[in-house]
């Protein structure tokens, strides 16, 4: 006797047989699916305890967002486009301006967010930039975990170490009361050990965490502080492949894969983010060594300089797609980013034949699973994995006619199409309403808190209206 059966939509496995099946159907008992197949057979071996009809809807796997930051749902558009004013708020929230009760708020904002774009998976590095990491204490990274295990989704959360020199000063918060503290490289990699201990493969496997260092460019190499960034990263590295955790790093660009090569922090457990200006030499070094990338198609790195995925593709690099959401101009809906993808990619090519559709909807699943090393468990619709489903309701005005639905679902759906989402078995979204959240609530907490961290931080001027926002081509304060 199944649990759930899932019956009546068309299924879009991902599965190796890349199947479509236009009334088809999924059996669950308990987290994992244990049939995929036409309705009728589906039904028929395995009679459920509860049926979801899923007509006129297409059923498929949860998506898996690669690269994201949390603590930006709640600073999201803050500095008007103006990448200086921005970072200052992540730099300063990030280290002296937040609490537990921010990161918490932060985490179930950006968890229900996901929840309800059909984001089963994701990856959030707990901070900015690529190198400022709330990791000066675990009570920053337990409330943000805590904050998911509350919405109920899948999530990889990256902790680590911070770019030297150290010691770096960070804050508590009292009230209104503000203790300023130093904060060495080992202290911070001893609270990212302390979040593995604690959090790593608990909430029946919903919860992973990686180890993150610093990118090291060029200019890092100059400086008094190289041998101390080179050391900390191999360090680093080594626990994260004792331990068989996912080591990462932000902001790849043209020249520091190579450096990470001479280092020595590639391998097929390494996952490097944006990837932008890389060359062919650096393309072959991540097919070689098995490095995987993520590809962040919304993100301001890729309008200064491209990602080549295709040519690492065709390298046989698993390459995945992140939202580096929220912010400062992109949500978490991974529709949007498969549709910015290929069009940013044919646009370099002037060529629509690249990137086909059915390569971006792998790339923001089963591809998704592979960077993260759960491929056996989630990213398709097979027995025996993790039953990660989401129906999106085809019976849409911009999703008709009802025919190739693999295209429709890729070219014309986006998050808000997403009408019921199940997590590990778990009915979490039904009829695009979460059903163990108060969203309200969700909603209050997360005004609540970034109204205190605005105030802390004296950010209120951060919400201004540019004065180039209306009338001009160009808003210029954005390059001074």
């Amino acid at each position: 006797m199944a649990d759930i059966l899932i019956k009546n939509g068309t299924v879009i496995a991902i599965d190796d047989q890349r199947r479509i099946i236009p009334d088809g159907a999924v059996a669950i008992e308990g987290d994992r699916i244990v049939a995929v197949g036409p309705a009728d057979e589906v039904a028929r071996s395995h009679p459920a305890r509860e049926t979801i009809d899923a007509k006129g809807m297409a059923i498929m796997p949860g998506f898996v967002d690669s690269h994201a930051h949390a603590g930006h749902g709640l600073i999201k558009t803050m500095g008007g486009g103006r990448g200086d004013i921005w970072y200052q708020a992540c730099r300063g929230a990030y280290t002296v301006g937040s609490t537990p009760e921010f990161w918490h708020a932060e985490a179930q904002l950006a968890a229900l967010e996901r929840l309800r774009f059909g984001v089963t998976t994701g990856v959030s590095l707990l901070g900015g930039g690529d190198s400022v990491m709330r990791t000066d204490d675990p009570a920053y990274g337990d409330a943000h975990m805590e904050g998911v295990v509350g919405i109920g989704t899948r999530s990889v959360v990256a902790v680590g170490t911070t770019r030297p020199p150290h010691p770096l000063t960070y804050a508590r918060w009292e009230g209104s009361v503000r203790a300023d503290y130093p904060v060495s490289f080992d202290r911070q990699l001893d609270t990212s050990l302390k979040l593995v201990d604690r959090w790593h493969r608990t909430h029946e496997d919903r919860l992973h965490v990686a180890l993150l260092t610093p990118t090291i460019h060029r200019e890092h190499l100059e400086g008094a502080d190289a041998e101390a960034a080179i050391a900390q990263s191999r360090e680093v590295k080594r626990i994260a492949e004792e331990r068989n955790l996912v080591f990462t790093q932000d902001g790849h660009k043209k020249g520091s894969v190579k450096i990470a090569h001479q280092v020595g922090v590639l391998g097929p457990r390494t996952l490097f983010s944006h990837a932008t200006g890389l060359d062919e030499e650096e393309i072959a070094i991540c097919a070689e060594t098995g490095t995987c990338i993520v590809h962040n198609p919304s993100a301001v790195a890729a309008i200064l300089a491209r990602c080549p995925v295709t040519e690492l593709l065709d390298a046989g690099v698993v390459v995945a797609i992140g939202s580096d959401a929220t912010a400062p101009d992109r949500s978490a809906d991974m529709f949007r980013h498969m549709q910015q993808c290929m069009h940013y990619h044919r646009t370099h090519f002037h060529d629509p034949s690249w990137l086909p559709p059915g390569k971006v909807l792998e790339m923001c699943t089963i591809d998704g699973a592979r960077v993260l090393g759960l491929d056996h468990e989630i990213g398709s619709l097979e027995p025996g994995k993790k039953a990660d489903v989401i129906l999106v309701d085809l019976r849409r005005p911009h999703l008709y006619p009802a025919n190739m639905p693999e295209f429709r679902v890729t070219y014309f759906a986006n998050g808000n199409d997403v009408h019921t989402v199940l997590v590990g078995g778990r009915v979490l979204l039904r009829d695009r309403r979460p059903v163990h959240v108060d969203q309200d609530a969700v909603l209050d907490a997360a005004q609540r808190e970034t109204e205190l961290m605005i105030e802390r931080l004296g950010l209120r001027e951060a919400l201004r209206t540019p004065d180039r926002f209306w009338r001009y081509s160009r808003d210029t304060d954005l390059i001074e």
